[in-house]
């Protein structure tokens, strides 16, 4: 069983910066798609941004420009770097990986909370 664990999340001002970190442990042989989905008060969640094999990238059109993904795979960890933050960015974040361990594997995190207020 993969187990994620989330840090980095907490209350800034509009226009700050905070990096989230999201940690993979267990067996792992293969990690496929890396990615943070967050979930605002009354509404879906929704992918923030995606890593995939090679790193190229995806992001929603409310991030680009101001946020960006990277990954480490040696340490099997994905990270958001979320710059020029606006209270519309306020939300549970989640971190989600897929790969292969003793079996395929698709696993959340526990989630961290953002807040963007003055």
């Amino acid at each position: 069983q993969v187990q994620l664990v989330e840090s980095g999340g907490g209350l800034v001002q509009p226009g700050g910066s905070l990096r989230l970190s999201c940690a993979a442990s267990g067996i792992i042989f293969s990690i496929d798609v890396m990615g943070w989905y967050r979930q605002a008060p009354g509404k879906q969640r929704e992918l923030v941004a995606a890593i995939l094999p090679g790193d190229s990238t995806n992001y929603a059109d409310s991030v680009k420009g101001r946020f960006t993904i990277s990954r480490l795979n040696a340490k099997n960890t994905v990270y958001l770097q979320m710059n020029s933050l606006k209270p519309e960015d306020t939300a549970v974040y989640y971190c989600n990986i897929r790969g292969i361990g003793s079996t395929p594997f698709d696993s959340w995190g526990q989630g961290t909370q953002v807040t963007v207020s003055s």
